[in-house]
């Protein structure tokens, strides 16, 4: 008899995965490895930044009550006493209408409170003159302005970019705690799968799926054991499935999902104990999808069909696998956009259509990578963010706002919602 299953909203369905997942400890590692981890503690300001009051442009440093009364007709001259240059100190304070030549980023000298751009001035024999006053403090980057000295500047539970290396670098934070990253295994089912390698023969396909979830994961940085291809066989399929969860920390397995006679993962489920969390989803593509948890591993049942696959793992596992590392914003960024195209099919489930938007003259417009069902593998090549079309709806018109989802982002959020 032909299983009958009850879909779950996405919404619903992404609740119940992310309620199972588990933090998978933490390491220290140095610094120059950083980049695309998850800070597992904050940064804390070790001092103030700047360390010290300091010129933001080439020019003079001067006493700006020197300056009272300056114009184009009434110049006030200035006898430069030495130069300062990005990592000295002055040698002495400055007096009355004396100034320091001062390069960017050089500490200020004592006693000047005002800067003057080299633009600003005429050279004489012993220094410049100036047509302008100046007000205390004009042109100076002051201690602490950017931030101070035990102030938390980035939370645990950040995803580090270029932005947090430099932040890391200036606080002298040469080695750093992260969320330790989970090992994936990854197997594809289906007695039809060839290897990529292998010539086509009838009613064979070679295998895109697997190397699809490789490269995946290989966007987030997350290394995983391949366990190749299995034939549609229940007790040497089970056999991989309990390998593959000893020595990883969750799996992905694509197709078997299905309810035909030959789609053996529910069966593998039952097997081994494992708690399904729900094996319908009111979404196309991808209804299909499945996820279970065993001892605290989630066991991801991605569908058989590229554009399915693809879609299911950017919704239900990226977003566990970034909060198994305690990513605090493992969501994909959602943003409106104009529909460039008429997409006139009805949803009953909500549709995610692979899309490729861009901005325009007109702003924001996404349209359709092309052809569109589950088993489509060129829009996938051909998209960047995925159109939501909600349930219920009878199709869109071009020109109708709708949502996207931004495919490859770097920086997350902390809410699934849509």
């Amino acid at each position: 008899m032909v299983e009958m299953r009850k879909p779950i909203r996405v919404a619903e369905a992404v609740k119940r995965v992310m309620n199972e997942v588990v933090s998978i400890g933490t390491e220290v590692i140095d610094l120059e490895d950083a980049y695309g981890r998850v800070l597992a503690e904050p940064i804390i300001a070790k001092h103030d930044v700047p360390p010290f009051d300091r010129s933001p442009y080439d020019g003079f440093a001067i006493r700006a009550i020197d300056s009272a009364g300056a114009t184009g007709d009434s110049r006030i001259a200035f006898n430069v006493v030495g130069e300062i240059g990005a990592g000295f100190v002055g040698e002495r304070p400055i007096g009355e209408k004396e100034a320091y030549r001062i390069m960017t980023g050089a500490q200020m000298p004592e006693n000047a409170d005002a800067v003057v751009m080299l633009e600003q001035t005429v050279e004489t024999a012993t220094g410049f003159t100036l047509r302008k006053p100046f007000e205390p403090g004009e042109n100076i980057s002051y201690q602490g302005e950017d931030c101070k000295k035990g102030e938390q500047l980035i939370e645990a539970g950040t995803l580090i970019h270029p932005g947090t290396i430099a932040l890391l670098a200036t606080f002298g934070y040469a080695q750093v705690k992260v969320a330790r990253r989970p090992i994936a295994g990854i197997l594809s089912t289906g007695t039809e799968l060839l290897d990529v390698s292998d010539a086509l023969v009838p009613g064979k396909i070679r295998n895109s799926n697997g190397p699809m979830i490789r490269a995946q994961l290989d966007r987030m940085g997350i290394a995983y054991r391949s366990y190749g291809m299995a034939a549609d066989e229940l007790d040497h399929c089970t056999t991989v499935v309990k390998k593959a969860l000893e020595e990883t920390d969750f799996l992905i397995t694509t197709g078997g999902v299905s309810v035909g006679d030959y789609d053996y993962l529910p069966a593998i489920y039952e097997r081994l104990g494992a708690k399904v969390l729900f094996n319908k989803v009111a979404m196309r593509p991808g209804s299909v999808t499945t996820v279970a948890v065993l001892d605290g591993k989630l066991l991801f049942g991605l569908s058989g069909n590229p554009s399915a696959c693809f879609t299911g793992f950017e919704l239900f596992t990226r977003p566990a696998i970034l909060q198994m590392m305690g990513d605090t914003a493992p969501y994909m960024p959602r943003m409106t956009a104009t529909l460039g195209e008429d997409f006139t099919k009805p949803n009953p489930f909500t549709r995610f259509i692979r899309a490729s938007w861009a901005y325009t003259p007109d702003g924001v417009v996404a349209v359709p990578a092309g052809f569109n069902k589950s088993n489509a593998v060129s829009s996938i090549a051909r998209g960047n963010c995925l159109i939501v079309l909600p349930s219920g709806t009878r199709g869109y018109e071009a020109g109708d706002v709708v949502d996207i989802l931004l495919l490859g982002s770097e920086q997350g959020v902390r809410e699934w919602t849509l």
